[in-house]
């Protein structure tokens, strides 16, 4: 893998994952909890909580998959991804049931927000631009230009996420504590090379981005 087109997100499990076919009508049924947090359709108002409408199938289905092993009981630091607040909501479903919501909130479509007209310019030079002096490549390479992401290739939609919950995630990866974007650490060593305000620019470029 070409470490200048990989980048940003927020988001992002970006290796392997075993991917059982999801069925849509069935996980709409099985995705009723979910709602709760992240809307009916997946686009939550709190923004907080992620937006998992229109999100990539195979994405979506590894973050479940990560989230269930990281919060389990004894998981062992380091382990998945640990998500406090979706602590036991995963215990009791299977891969199917995990394949059939993430076939559901894919189905959907997600709601775009607005970016802060004072950081439209930097966050848009950051995300077309990267830092190349630092060594960080520019987002589009494996988000898209547009923010749609790739979802054969498990790298997620950026662009509509809520500015909060980006600026976290790349938050958590620059401090390590998320740490589930694969043994190559991509995410981990981009964000690593952004500042707070680089953080803070970004971040609400991608939810006005569509």
């Amino acid at each position: 893998m070409n470490k200048v087109l990989v980048s940003l997100l927020l988001t992002l499990g970006i290796t392997g994952v075993a991917h059982a076919a999801g069925d849509a009508a069935a996980g709409q049924a099985k995705a009723a909890v979910c709602g709760a947090c992240h809307g009916p359709d997946g686009n939550s108002a709190a923004p907080n909580f992620p937006k998992l409408a229109g999100q990539g199938e195979r994405y979506l289905l590894k973050q479940m998959q990560d989230i269930k092993a990281g919060t389990a009981p004894g998981a062992a630091a380091g382990v998945g991804r640990n998500v406090p607040q979706m602590t036991g909501l995963l215990d009791g479903l299977s891969d199917q049931d995990m394949a059939d919501i993430a076939a559901y909130f894919s189905s959907q479509k997600m709601g775009v927000g607005a970016a802060d007209p004072n950081l439209v310019a930097a966050g848009e030079a950051l995300y077309r631009g990267g830092k190349l002096a630092d060594g960080m490549p520019a987002c589009t390479g494996c988000h898209s230009p547009n923010g749609e992401g790739n979802a054969p290739a498990s790298y997620p939609k950026l662009g509509g996420q809520h500015a909060q919950y980006v600026a976290t995630q790349l938050t958590n990866f620059r401090e390590g504590v998320r740490t589930n974007d694969g043994d190559s650490m991509i995410m981990r060593s981009i964000a690593a090379k952004l500042s707070n305000k680089d953080i803070a620019a970004l971040s609400s470029y991608i939810q006005g981005l569509h």
